[in-house]
């Protein structure tokens, strides 16, 4: 079954018939999707393989950085640069549409190396929000080596200034996380844990009044990673089995289904309403019946 369904109101957002589609294959580990709503084309993430790929449409699949520095998370801002989380330098680092104009942006907190940004989320205002869990100092997803911090972060960073603020401390594994329609508001997941907690952005930037909102839970591999709302505001997180659709009361809808287990997502084409997934070795697609945000 591709589709789960664990309430009448998911038709509202994905057909539950929907055909999954594999579109590009034969990669270690695929993350860190973003789709570029101009010139519509997807790149991603290959941890293990130590890339970056892109893929259209029309050309299909080319390579966009190799070495990657064990890319993991990807965003851009509003001018259109990439940010990336690299697992082998432990750095957050920006380059044009291109590659070009590579730059650090994050590599230290408090004179000690960052563990390795995973995720990255730019606000409406340019700030940069990212988590850091130790992920990438392990062998099997990075460079094995000592943390040099002795917590979990999730950080706001500041790239005018290069200021690095600390917000919160207390995670497992800070993973995913992603801003609510009105951005007073960020949800961040904690793989470990096996949920999702959210905080008020306070008019400063920094968050208050963290608390609990869902659990994520069901049958499969994968955990909690990826996280993303939609135009409608429903919150879309990777989870065991697939892509975890929650609604605003954080009433699990259902869950998408790949073949392989699925660590993260964008949407994508002309309507913003297909799912591009990055799953294991490969990345699929699925038609949605609500539009995704773009990030551009």
């Amino acid at each position: 079954m591709s589709i789960e369904v664990r309430d009448s109101r998911l038709s509202q957002v994905v057909d539950i018939h929907a055909a999954i589609e594999q579109i590009a294959t034969g990669f270690r580990f695929t993350e860190g999707p973003i789709w570029h709503p101009y010139e519509k084309h997807l790149t991603f993430s290959d941890i293990i393989g130590n890339a970056m790929h892109r893929w259209d449409a029309v050309n299909g699949l080319r390579d966009f950085r190799r070495p990657s520095q064990m890319a993991n998370g990807n965003t851009y801002d509003g001018q259109g640069r990439i940010l990336t989380c690299e697992h082998a330098t432990s750095r957050v680092v920006r380059s044009d549409v291109d590659g070009g104009n590579y730059e650090v942006l994050a590599s230290h907190y408090a004179g000690s190396e960052l563990n390795s940004p995973n995720d990255i989320v730019v606000k409406s205002d340019g700030t940069v929000y990212f988590t850091d869990p130790p992920y990438g100092r392990g062998d099997s997803y990075g460079v094995g080596r000592e943390p040099q911090l002795d917590f979990q972060g999730v950080y706001r960073l500041q790239p005018e200034n290069g200021n690095l603020d600390l917000l919160v401390d207390d995670f497992v594994g800070p993973n995913g996380l992603c801003f609510s329609l009105d951005e007073k508001q960020l949800f961040i997941n904690d793989t470990p844990q096996g949920h999702i907690r959210v905080f008020d952005v306070q008019a400063n930037g920094l968050l208050a009044n963290g608390r609990l909102w869902a659990a994520v839970e069901g049958e499969g591999s994968g955990v909690p990673d990826g996280m993303k709302v939609d135009q409608a505001g429903h919150l879309f997180s990777c989870g065991p089995g697939g892509v975890h659709i929650f609604d605003a009361a954080a009433n699990c809808l259902g869950v998408i289904r790949p073949p392989e287990g699925c660590a993260n997502f964008a949407w994508g084409d002309e309507d913003l309403c297909s799912l591009y997934m990055t799953a294991s070795t490969s990345v699929y697609r699925v038609r949605l019946n609500v539009a995704g945000q773009a990030l551009l």
